[in-house]
């Protein structure tokens, strides 16, 4: 199952079209694609019993040829976790060893943007990473790796949108602000439920510019997603609707000699296969 976000309504979306969740249940379930999140396994039931009608201009495909009425399938989340340095090829690119264990920043939840948002650029040393982005569907602590993935509700396209100068201003550097202006964390198209995902092989790319930035697969990440939620769950609570930005493959602009950085006028697009594409645009 599918669920968007259009213009601020949860809807389940399908390749015939798409249905306004609140509408369609007679308010049994909620318009907010925040709280549909805890209320998945109902909404999957409810669906297969009444099979409502859909409406035909909101099909996946039509939403993924003008994603500007798509707002974030996770708007307002309480914990936003991000990982660096999680695809060998990546720390390489960047000069650093590989980790021991996962590196843990956050994103500040106020940088949550639109799958099709346009994002004003702060600096001329801004950064692209796609990343595949989980959503918790279940709360806990101390959640093993074996029972993980029932602890998760869904996947999304993200970019980790960095500002390079700023996030090396300090030593150490300071990744969470430097990661956090307005629209410094694109995501979506929807939330794709976890049912029908093998996050283990996943293609990853990111065009930009003309050319392809960005070329991976998470079956080569460092850390998989359920060894990334034991490690997180030992130490704060995951919460429904926390989000956890994976790590990016390599391919980054601050990796490359010379150094790269997002132009104005750029549209760039973010995929993984299954989930959809952001399509986001830069302007100064």
């Amino acid at each position: 199952m599918k669920i968007a976000n259009i213009k601020g309504r949860a809807h389940i979306v399908t390749p015939t079209g798409g249905i306004d969740i609140e509408a369609a249940s007679e308010g049994k379930f909620s318009a907010d694609s925040q709280r549909i999140i805890a209320q998945l396994d109902l909404l999957k039931v409810w669906y297969e019993r009444s099979r409502p009608g859909e409406d035909p201009s909101l099909s996946t495909e039509k939403l993924q040829q003008d994603l500007t009425c798509l707002e974030s399938p996770v708007p307002n989340p309480n914990q936003v976790f991000a990982i660096g340095l999680n695809y060998k090829a990546h720390s390489e690119e960047v000069g650093r060893g590989l980790p021991n264990e996962p590196m843990i920043f956050t994103k500040f939840p106020s940088s949550i943007a639109g799958p099709g948002a346009t994002v004003r650029l702060p600096a001329d040393t801004v950064d692209w990473e796609v990343e595949l982005v989980v959503v918790i569907g279940k709360s806990g602590r101390h959640i093993s790796k074996a029972s993980a993935l029932e602890h998760i509700a869904g996947y999304c396209v993200g970019q980790d949108i960095s500002e390079r100068r700023l996030q090396k201003a300090n030593n150490p550097a300071q990744f969470s602000i430097a990661k956090s202006y307005a629209g410094f964390a694109p995501m979506g198209p929807w939330l794709t439920t976890a049912d029908e995902v093998d996050m283990n092989h996943l293609r990853l790319t990111c065009e930009g510019g003309g050319e392809m930035l960005q070329d991976g697969n998470t079956e080569n990440m460092i850390f998989d997603v359920s060894t990334l939620i034991e490690y997180l769950s030992a130490i704060c609570e995951l919460r429904t609707g926390d989000i956890i930005f994976s790590g990016t493959p390599d391919g980054v602009g601050s990796g490359r000699k010379p150094p790269k950085f997002i132009e104005d006028g750029w549209l760039l697009k973010s995929s993984i296969e299954g989930l959809g594409r952001l399509e986001n645009l830069f302007t100064k």
